[in-house]
């Protein structure tokens, strides 16, 4: 599968929201940046076993963190955590972030999945290229596919390394009225993609384990996302909106959340639209399952 046959661009309907890239597509590696407007709220929730994460317990409905400046998916396990730091220079030279006496402080939650071993394991997304994500950020289009943070995403691990099936980076986009939920998800899971037309849970790959769900095993999992609305949601509203983005993974992937998945998302509202919380979860979860589902399901 080549580079060219697994991108596809797409745009979103949220305005001033903006999507860039960094990829090496040797290394199968990568981290995507999602530039927020000035005055976003976000929360998060992680559902995962295994998760690698940034900042974000600053998202939490409790803390005195207010606004959101971007947000960070990357690859490289925890050591890719560390591309929010170019993201944050970015930012800071931009005049964002939280007044502090000591300067402006950008907001930069981050989530990263596991890609090591995908192709060359020494190279991990860092705050360079993280910074050269950011400033390709720019306007509604955006590249999806086996790119950025999904560069190395596959699905279908519990199946063995032969039997993966295409990931990546997903898009969808939910619509009522006035109201916009999109949904990226870097879709990198141990478990299959349901596309919810089965019954019953296939249970023969747990059945092929020996034994079954060993965390010994090459632990290459984790599906994570960012969810953005244009409603007025608050923080404790925005942490209802990442339930319903976890509800849409686990309509999405069988099994889900495993111990060994660090599944996480972070969602965020840019407030310029009045809408109920409970439609908006709704729409989470609609959007997620969506983008999930428009991945691969030929073996690569």
């Amino acid at each position: 599968m080549s580079h060219s046959d697994s991108v596809k661009l797409q745009s979103t309907g949220l305005r001033g929201v903006s999507v860039g890239h960094w990829s090496d597509h040797a290394a199968r590696t990568g981290c995507t940046v999602l530039i927020l407007p000035e005055g976003t709220v976000a929360s998060r929730e992680v559902r995962g076993g295994a998760p690698a994460t940034r900042d974000l317990d600053a998202l939490a409905p409790d803390k005195a963190v207010t606004s959101t400046d971007a947000v960070v998916l990357t690859g490289g396990s925890a050591f890719g955590l560390a591309a929010a730091d170019g993201v944050m220079r970015f930012l800071e030279a931009a005049g964002r972030g939280v007044p502090t006496p000591g300067g402006r402080v950008p907001i930069v939650p981050t989530l990263a999945l596991f890609d090591l071993g995908i192709g060359d394991a020494s190279v991990r997304p860092g705050a360079d290229n993280a910074f050269t994500a950011a400033q390709a950020a720019s306007g509604p289009e955006f590249e999806v596919g086996q790119i950025g943070a999904g560069s190395g995403a596959l699905t279908s691990w519990w199946r063995g390394r032969d039997a993966a099936r295409p990931g990546g980076l997903r898009y969808a986009e939910t619509t009522l009225g006035e109201v916009v939920v999109g949904a990226w998800c870097a879709v990198n899971a141990f478990g299959d993609i349901d596309h919810g037309g089965d019954a019953e849970v296939d249970l023969s790959a747990v059945a092929d384990l020996a034994p079954p769900f060993d965390f010994d095993s090459e632990r290459t999992h984790t599906t994570i996302g960012a969810v953005v609305t244009n409603a007025r949601l608050d923080k404790t509203a925005c942490y209802v909106m990442a339930q319903g983005a976890h509800d849409g993974l686990s309509r999405a992937l069988t099994p889900p959340h495993t111990r060994y998945d660090g599944d996480a998302f972070i969602a965020a509202a840019t407030c310029e639209v009045p809408a109920d919380v409970d439609t908006v979860r709704l729409m989470a979860l609609d959007a997620v399952s969506r983008a999930i589902r428009s991945a691969g399901t030929r073996p690569v």
